[in-house]
């Protein structure tokens, strides 16, 4: 899990996100991100709603499997962005990690919000 500090507080940074944000979309999830350079660091945020999965565990499960793979890739991202991942099919509970991986590597890429000196793995 990303720390507190990379992660969103209130509702008003995500409004401005909403609001100025460029978005990339794949089957299963959505990510939202704009330039923020007001802030020292990068924040992210993964949206789960209810009418994906009724229960709070699932919704839960998906959040911290995403956040995981954030974390992982979080040395290789650009930092000064403000990064929404929202959820959209209930089929990311059941995915495969390496699929689930796949896909989130896929839209940020698509977002190019990979640091250009530094080689990542391909997608």
């Amino acid at each position: 899990m990303l720390s507190q500090q990379h992660r969103f507080h209130g509702h008003g940074g995500l409004r401005y996100l909403y609001r100025v944000g460029k978005t990339v979309r794949t089957r299963n999830l959505m990510l939202r991100y704009a330039p923020n350079t007001t802030r020292p660091s990068s924040r992210v945020t993964v949206i789960v709603s209810k009418k994906t999965a009724k229960s709070a565990a699932k919704r839960n499960r998906m959040r911290r499997r995403i956040y995981e793979i954030i974390r992982g890739e979080w040395d290789q991202l650009r930092h000064v962005h403000d990064i929404s991942v929202t959820v959209y099919s209930a089929e990311v509970q059941l995915m495969e990690h390496r699929k689930l991986v796949r896909e989130v590597k896929q839209l940020l890429a698509s977002a190019y919000l990979y640091n250009r000196e530094q080689k990542h793995d391909k997608i």
